[in-house]
């Protein structure tokens, strides 16, 4: 009976243990599946709450009256619609959803409704709404299924718009019409093969649209579709080969485009193209930097466009009767969306900074002044915990040049201070300027730098340079951070033998061919929603995208491509991988499919490699809720005390 009694005062204790610990630690919500994540105590997550809640405003969409607007910004969990009325005013919230919303647009004449789009738990299959701005009522315009449905051009007197969508099959995204008075009886204007085309423009007696077709990174093509004739006419020649044409509208001449191409250049140009005579005025050429992208004044009178110069955005304000342009002076950052007010007098854009979110400004175009529209919390950091970035430069194994981010640690830490890499997806993403936002923990609290490096293969350089790590090339991308390894080892101040590679799609293959590539150089390393191998990627990843994706990567169809895809796999490289791995996938994710996440945990545990796994079920293509975002950084930071910083 003793021994009875002492058992069973043993196993109250063990419960009670166990209790405490659980209240002493952060446990994940019910829609995380979490493998081999030590336990993460909540002192962690009070310290982390001063970088992890700063907030963002984006530019959805400027009202007809041009005196209100509605931005993009997150007070609970997702990003919502807000209203502002005023600078620096209330935003007024007026969608709450449990999913993020995706894009918005204000009914073009009187601002009655907005056409939104949202999908579910991140799959990506975003559908259209109607939001009665009396009612805030919604209704769903499109099929609710499978499909994917964006692109809204409105037509002039607003009874109804232009879209894409890939209901026929998913994977060919053809052009629609809704007349909003019949939702349910949306017409198939046309046709098309591929998931890449899009709609640039109407014309303003509502007779042509102009169409894009994207290729890749570096071929895209323009058409024109006469609404009457059902005719779809090339506006450029499709056979012709790595020349990007994107981004056009109807100029002031009936016959005239203005559009963005890199054609007989390095870098993407703004042009005027006759349509008629194919002659093409090249408006930018004095600038050795790619053009981002444009808005147009109704009139058509100004144009205000954005360059990527190093990393950094700038805009220029341009006057299409002498096509003469200027600086606009901005503040030094990044440079979101651009929206001119109906009448043409201001603009309203988005700008972050590397020690601020993304705000809203409103600029007068008479007398180029600036004011502010937004300004969204940065939680409890101050401009002196953010760390700002300093562009380097490094030669690779074949002597081109990379370049990247490089953010330093707090200078109260002293010593060879660790390093993480983060590397961009895409590939043809690009790491700008911008602020490190949560990321500032980091170097502000565990003395970490940060290198965010454009490797090969990344936009922003030219065309060249975006189209050096495509098919058999893949893993000269991989060399350049071999590379940036070295310049890591020269420099006084940072630890070579404390270095964590991290990634996202794209990146996230980059972290996982680096962690078998250069096991020996590495810590550890934080897969999130890598590609583990092309071959099953492509097999795996949605219809629309597939054969855009072969262009860039390779056809894995190809029995000698396949076979390279089978020899560079991470996963058919386990035996090389030697550090710890955090893997973090959705599980609804539509580009990389979550089996390329399961896949390379279950092969890493078979061979007895440390492996954490991170799956979120209701998201996709990387994390959108905060509460799972909250997670998926303690979890990181716990990795890092583990594996990095010890």
């Amino acid at each position: 009976m003793k021994n009875k009694s002492i058992i069973l005062a043993f196993s109250l204790t063990g419960i009670l243990l166990s209790a405490q610990q659980k209240n002493d630690v952060v446990n994940p919500n019910e829609n995380l599946i979490t493998e081999n994540i030590l336990p993460i105590p909540k002192s962690l997550n009070q310290t982390i709450k001063k970088y992890s809640e700063s907030r963002n405003a984006g530019l959805a969409d400027v009202h007809p009256n041009g005196k209100e607007l509605i931005a993009s910004t997150r007070f609970a969990s997702t990003m919502q619609l807000h209203k502002i009325s005023f600078p620096l005013g209330a935003r007024k919230q007026i969608t709450f959803f449990d999913e993020p919303i995706g894009s918005a647009t204000y009914e073009p004449t009187k601002g009655e409704y907005l056409i939104y789009s949202k999908d579910i738990g991140g799959n990506e299959f975003g559908q259209l709404f109607k939001l009665d701005l009396k009612t805030m009522e919604s209704t769903l315009l499109t099929d609710g299924g499978r499909s994917q449905n964006g692109g809204v051009k409105w037509k002039k007197e607003s009874s109804g718009f232009y879209f894409t969508s890939t209901k026929r099959n998913g994977g060919d995204r053809d052009i629609y019409y809704m007349d909003l008075s019949k939702p349910g009886e949306a017409q198939l204007i046309l046709e098309v093969k591929g998931g890449g085309w899009g709609i640039n423009d109407l014309s303003d007696d509502g007779k042509k649209l102009l169409i894009g077709e994207y290729v890749s990174a570096n071929d895209s093509y323009l058409y024109m579709y006469d609404l009457e004739t059902k005719k779809l006419e090339p506006v450029t020649d499709r056979n012709e080969k790595g020349i990007v044409q994107f981004g056009a509208t109807f100029g002031k001449n009936p016959d005239e485009i203005w559009y963005i191409t890199d054609r007989d250049n390095e870098f993407d140009r703004l042009a005027v193209l006759n349509t008629k005579t194919k002659k093409i005025n090249y408006l930018t050429s004095s600038l050795p930097w790619n053009v981002e992208g444009y808005d147009v004044s109704e009139d058509k009178s100004t144009l205000i466009f954005t360059t990527n110069e190093s990393g950094i955005n700038k805009m220029y304000k341009l006057d299409t009767r002498t096509n003469k342009y200027s600086p606009v002076n901005t503040s030094i950052g990044l440079i979101g969306s651009a929206k001119f007010t109906k009448d043409g007098k201001y603009l309203f854009f988005t700008q972050s900074a590397a020690n601020s979110g993304s705000d809203i400004y409103k600029l007068d175009l008479a007398t180029n002044n600036i004011e502010r529209w937004t300004e969204s919390e940065q939680g409890e950091m101050q401009p002196a915990d953010m760390s700002v970035p300093k562009l380097i430069e490094w030669k690779s194994f074949d002597n081109m040049k990379i370049s990247g981010f490089y953010y330093p640690a707090a200078s109260k830490f002293t010593g060879k201070r660790p390093v993480v890499i983060s590397i961009h997806g895409g590939p043809e993403g690009q790491s700008m300027a911008s602020s490190l936002g949560s990321y500032n923990y980091y170097t502000n609290e565990l003395g970490v730098a940060m290198i965010y490096p454009n490797v090969r293969g990344s936009s922003g350089f030219g065309k060249t340079f975006i189209a050096a790590d495509n098919w058999y090339l893949r893993m000269n991308s991989v060399k350049d951070i071999g590379a940036l390894l070295d310049w890591i080892a020269k420099q006084p101040e940072l630890d070579k033998d404390r270095i964590m590679i991290m990634g996202g799609s794209y990146g996230g293959f980059m972290t996982l061919a680096t962690a078998y590539e250069y096991a020996d150089r590495i810590r550890c390393s934080v897969d999130v929603v890598g590609i583990s191998d092309f071959n099953t990627f492509l097999k795996n990843t949605e219809e629309y995208r597939r054969d855009l994706r072969r262009v860039e990567y390779g056809d894995e169809r190809i029995p000698k491509m396949a076979e390279f895809f089978t020899k560079i796999a991470p996963l058919n490289n386990i035996d090389k991988i030697k550090k710890p791995m955090f893997i973090i996938q959705g599980t609804n994710d539509p580009r990389v499919s979550v089996s390329e996440a399961v896949q390379m945990r279950d092969k890493l545990k078979a061979q007895g490699k440390i492996v954490w796994y991170l799956e979120a079920k209701n998201e996709g293509h990387g994390f959108r809720k905060k509460e799972n975002i909250d997670f998926q950084r303690l979890a990181v930071i716990r990795f890092m005390q583990e594996y990095l910083l010890k």
